[in-house]
């Protein structure tokens, strides 16, 4: 089954509720391996490999967030795939 990767970038009341632990805990279970982290600006940013439906699984998941998140916008690009190996949390950039 082929993989892609997806890059994200979700803008709103995204920091401050558990946002980048949820989209993790959403990834690990659809399978999907890359990384997630917080912005500087604010935004939440996350790059994501796996199967199209498990990729449209976490999309969705990402336009509406955890249970305290505003999410206003999510803009989505198309890298190359990377070869992840596994789903983490990154250092704030």
């Amino acid at each position: 089954m082929a993989r892609r990767r997806i890059h994200v970038v979700v803008r709103g009341r995204v920091q401050g509720v558990f946002f980048r632990k949820s989209t993790a805990e959403t990834a690990g279970r659809l399978g999907l391996t890359g990384w997630v982290r917080n912005l500087n600006d604010g935004g939440v940013e996350l790059e994501a490999e796996g199967t199209d439906e498990a990729l449209e699984a976490l999309l969705a998941f990402c336009r509406t967030g955890p249970v305290h998140a505003q999410v206003d916008e999510v803009l989505v690009a198309h890298p190359p795939v990377l070869g992840d190996t596994a789903f983490r949390v990154k250092e704030d950039g």
